[in-house]
């Protein structure tokens, strides 16, 4: 309950996925990833369908799973949030260019 509360969806907890919003659907994908506490966790534009605001919550949760200890791997299209990782590999074509 702490993880759903932390990303803003305590008040949703009883509805079926069908009544929730796609960017609440993505929030509950996020917190069934790190549930079981993950020492590597992969996140495919996890903030890609959410508004900024919560975007910023997916985000700082990322940031306190990897202060803790824990490994998180994102990709993302958006240059601001791959500024946010302590590394960053820049692909092109399937390559890395920088």
């Amino acid at each position: 309950m702490d993880i759903i509360d932390k990303i803003g969806l305590k008040g949703r907890i009883n509805h079926f996925p069908s009544e929730l919003s796609g960017g609440e659907q993505q929030r509950i994908a996020v917190a069934r990833a790190i549930i079981n506490n993950p020492s590597i966790l992969l996140a495919d534009e996890p903030t890609g369908n959410l508004d900024s605001k919560n975007g910023r919550i997916v985000m700082d949760l990322l940031h306190q799973i990897h202060e803790e200890g824990r490994t998180v791997i994102m990709d993302t299209h958006d240059s601001a949030l791959a500024k946010e990782g302590t590394r960053t590999i820049e692909l092109f074509d399937g390559k890395i260019v920088n």
